[in-house]
């Protein structure tokens, strides 16, 4: 079967998708309206004219009524991420005329969740581009798979592969429509809840809706330039702490809480894990800031804990800037950047999930060596006895997303300080490329719009691979090298 059939196998699906996004990209439009920035309208309105033609384009390919395959499922999540990113470029280049390719990386770290940002001045940008950054995250965070999800399953495509390939695994209702549809209802519930929340601390209700849905969705971007400390209100900094944990918690909690009315916080170990490392976050962060920055205690608190929960739950708000710590204190935060949120929530980095089972994974490998090689060592997890040949295969799976993800950062690293100056600072360097994989958005400044153009695309890259979790990737680039069959 040749390369045009077997994209005909997955174009219909893809079709629908891009036209069905097109309807949330309408959006800043209505913004623009508000504010009355005409001169955004057309921009704005590029971008669902440009997903819309794009996605009926692709309606126009020959009829295949094979089921795609795995592989070409997670093609598909690649690719639809990589256009919405390169359209959603758009506004940004026709509105504020920046380069295409600072345009690209702008979108990129929006609908991935990064938060890392080309805008030197974000101050001056116009508010539709502004809410059209925070509506990337928002929409992002959940995912446009999910987003899709319903449309999908009357499409020949098996929705549920669509959606694992994205890394969001967990599946907790037996209907992958009423998933789709129920997620929603609950993000949307999520952010109003949000937004009420942070209007407490007296911001006005442009503030508050647009930190309200980067901080749900665990992003990072800001309406201001100095972002955070822009406000100088520790209330808001509290009152945004548990948007970003009720970010990073599974949606399988909230579901079965609302729906279900079955609290399973206490029988899902990621949150438990989650708060854990938040307070050893807050501990660890706060003491350095007072034993090595000589920082007042009240000064070290308010910035230690906000920046535990931001590098826990990948969000890039920071209120303070990691360049200013002792080295310590900032392969600390790399420590917390890396491992991120829960599976099955809006957060990035490799995910708690795989942090425990690969714990897990490591004691009972450990456990075998010790016991006669007749013994039986069972391995369980979630409450059962996984069968040995089905563990060593999720153990071993597991394992390997983990190694690819230092792989990913330390050839990332290698590279980008082969196009920047010799003299940068290594440290500076890996933690932004920590940052951007584990889609987080802390920085410490390094990332900006002085980068090369080499470097720009290698973060591109690597905020691409982070969001998708490495392996559909993969599949992308093997899929237009090789194809999909022999």
């Amino acid at each position: 079967m040749n390369r045009l059939a077997q994209f005909s196998i997955i174009a219909d699906d893809l079709g629908n998708v891009f036209r069905f996004i097109s309807i949330g990209t309408c959006i800043p439009i209505i913004v623009a309206l508000i504010y009355g920035e005409w001169n955004m309208i057309i921009p704005m309105a590029m971008l669902p004219l440009i997903l819309f033609l794009l996605g009926t384009l692709m309606l126009q390919f020959p009829e295949n009524k094979r089921e795609a395959k795995l592989s070409q499922a997670l093609f598909s999540v690649a690719l639809i991420w990589m256009v919405c990113a390169l359209v959603g470029a758009v506004p940004f280049t026709l509105g504020l005329g920046m380069p295409y390719l600072d345009a690209v990386f702008e979108a990129m770290s929006g609908w991935t969740d990064t938060g890392l940002t080309m805008i030197a001045d974000v101050d001056a940008v116009p508010h539709t581009l502004l809410f059209w950054r925070s509506l990337m995250q928002w929409l992002g965070g959940l995912g446009i798979v999910a987003f899709t999800i319903v449309m999908l399953s009357r499409t020949g495509m098996n929705p549920s592969r669509f959606y694992r390939s994205e890394g969001r695994s967990e599946a907790f209702m037996p209907s992958i429509v009423e998933q789709g549809l129920n997620m929603w209802k609950i993000y949307l519930i999520l952010t109003f809840v949000s937004v009420l929340l942070i209007l407490i601390s007296g911001v006005s209700i442009w503030d508050a809706v647009n930190i309200a849905m980067v901080a749900i969705a665990t992003g990072g971007f800001s309406v201001h330039t100095a972002g955070i400390p822009y406000y100088n209100n520790p209330l808001l900094e509290m009152l945004i702490i548990p948007v970003m944990i009720a970010g990073a918690l599974p949606f399988k909690i909230y579901y079965l809480s609302y729906y279900k009315r079955k609290l399973s916080f206490y029988h899902d170990e990621q949150p438990w894990i989650l708060f854990f490392l938040v307070i050893l976050g807050f501990i660890v962060i706060t003491s350095d800031l007072i034993l090595f920055n000589g920082l007042e205690s009240i000064d070290a608190v308010r910035q230690g804990i906000f920046m535990a929960v931001a590098g826990v739950t990948s969000t890039g708000f920071q209120v303070s800037s990691p360049d200013t710590w002792a080295p310590v204190s900032v392969l600390f935060l790399v420590f917390l950047l890396f491992i991120g949120g829960s599976s099955g929530s809006t957060a990035g980095g490799i995910k708690l999930s795989r942090v425990a089972l690969a714990y897990r994974g490591i004691v009972w490998w450990f456990k075998r060596i010790f016991v006669s090689g007749k013994a039986v060592v069972p391995f369980r997890y979630s409450g059962r006895i996984v069968p040995k040949a089905e563990a060593e295969a999720e153990v071993s799976r597991n394992m390997l997303i983990i190694l690819l993800y230092f792989i990913v950062v330390f050839f990332s690293a290698i590279i980008i300080m082969h196009f920047e100056s010799p003299m940068v600072d290594t440290s500076n360097v890996i933690f932004e490329i920590v940052s951007a994989t584990c889609n987080n958005g802390i920085s410490t400044g390094f990332v900006n719009s002085d980068l090369t153009p080499f470097s720009k695309v290698v973060f591109i890259l690597v905020m691409w691979i982070g969001r998708l979790e490495v392996l559909p990737v993969i599949v992308f680039f093997m899929g237009l090298i090789r194809g999909f069959e022999k």
